[in-house]
């Protein structure tokens, strides 16, 4: 599967375009890089304060869009030993951005909005309980506030 590091993490600015009747969002077209294939869209919400996380996709590529409110992802991977490495990028409406993770890579989110945020995912592959790993939020020492 070749080397799995969080710099293979692609943030993408994307184009908000002001309309009368409310802006136009842009997220992905297949043009983009970043695009692998389409496998499935979904939205997941997230409360202010509330934290999803940890998981991995082991085939997945992610394209993460928040549309509405605001969320930080934390990215992390093991180095050498058992130290982990960390990486964070937030992203919403005031910083519209998609966020490209490859397969592999541990992430979790908080949402940073005082409303509730929106994630969207543009995933290359269909949701598949086999394909995923989770670890729970208490087992990595990542301090988030």
């Amino acid at each position: 599967m070749g080397t799995v590091n969080l710099e293979k993490i692609l943030v993408t600015p994307l184009s908000r375009i002001k309309t009368e009747g409310g802006d136009v969002l842009h997220a992905m077209k297949n043009s983009d890089i970043g695009f692998i294939k389409f496998g499935e869209a979904y939205f997941s919400e997230i409360n202010f304060g509330q934290i999803k996380a940890w998981k991995r996709h082991n085939l997945m590529t992610l394209n993460l869009v928040v549309p509405t409110g605001r969320v930080k992802f934390v990215f992390f991977e093991n180095s050498e030993g058992d130290r982990l490495n960390f990486r964070t990028e937030e992203i919403g409406e005031d910083l519209y951005s998609r966020i490209t993770v490859p397969p592999r890579i541990w992430f979790g989110f908080k949402g940073m909005a005082k409303t509730k945020s929106m994630v969207l995912n543009l995933a290359s592959e269909v949701h598949d309980l086999n394909e995923v790993e989770r670890v729970d939020q208490a087992e990595i020492p990542y301090k988030w506030s």
